[in-house]
């Protein structure tokens, strides 16, 4: 007799298949993006970030299409409602909501302080004024780079958020609710640790070739070189997340 495969083995394996070919596209889109001719050294990396997180979100969001829920042979009604914190991680969660503003904070400021570069393109350097000598210095995360970290953060949350949202009413056992939701938190943590650490790249570059920074300096130094480690964390924890067949525990 020959052995057959499970129908939910299958499911399993499709979905898994979905995430690992989510991140090997988003790679060869990364490699293709950042080698891509221009005369902004910045924009390929930038455009190589956000389209790796996306790939990577599309990714997880098909396998979970892939893999329908079980449809229950008897309807219990439950008194406690579903929610959707009580499926994502319990301390990942709250890490990666904390990046995401941080990215908005950043950009804000980064935008509010940029200033045009020499061609009079704005919101791509910074000008630093040191013994009466101005330099704009680059890539700073002002306007011209914020606007396609913004949109592709906006569509990145709302597809996951809804696709959480799905996965907290739709029938199905809570462990498997637990996993999936923790592989679409991931997905979207590493949208977020990517551009997090990318922004924090540029203000770090930006400081380093900065030679009179000041008290200023030093306090954003200290402040974003954390956030680089935070980041990193972050990124290793998503990464290990989407490609394991389950959601590995942070506890």
């Amino acid at each position: 007799m020959l052995d057959t495969v499970p129908p939910e083995r299958l499911l399993a394996r499709a979905d898994l298949c979905a995430r690992w070919a989510g991140l090997a596209l988003g790679a060869v889109v990364a490699q293709a993006l950042a080698a891509m001719d221009s005369d902004d050294m910045a924009m390929p990396f930038v455009s190589a970030v956000t389209a790796f997180g996306l790939c990577a979100v599309g990714g997880v969001l098909l396998g979970d299409s892939l893999t329908p829920a079980p449809q229950e042979a008897v309807r219990t009604a439950v008194l406690a409602p579903r929610r959707v914190r009580d499926h994502v991680p319990p301390r990942m969660a709250p890490l990666l909501v904390f990046q995401a503003a941080c990215i908005v904070v950043l950009l804000t400021i980064g935008a509010t302080v940029a200033s045009p570069d020499k061609a009079g393109r704005t919101g791509r350097t910074l000008a630093v004024t040191c013994s009466t000598v101005t330099r704009h210095l680059g890539p700073w995360p002002g306007l011209y780079y914020a606007a396609p970290v913004l949109g592709s953060l906006t569509l990145g949350t709302a597809a996951c958020v809804w696709s959480l949202r799905r996965i907290a009413h739709r029938p199905g056992d809570n462990q498997q609710r637990h996993d999936r939701s923790w592989a679409i938190t991931a997905a979207w943590g590493l949208l977020v640790s990517s551009q997090l650490l990318l922004i924090v790249g540029m203000i770090a570059r930006v400081l380093f070739y900065s030679k009179c920074a000041g008290m200023l300096g030093n306090v954003t130094a200290l402040v974003i070189y954390p956030l680089g480690l935070l980041s990193l964390f972050a990124l290793g924890w998503c990464l290990f997340t989407i490609v394991a067949p389950r959601a590995v525990d942070d506890e």
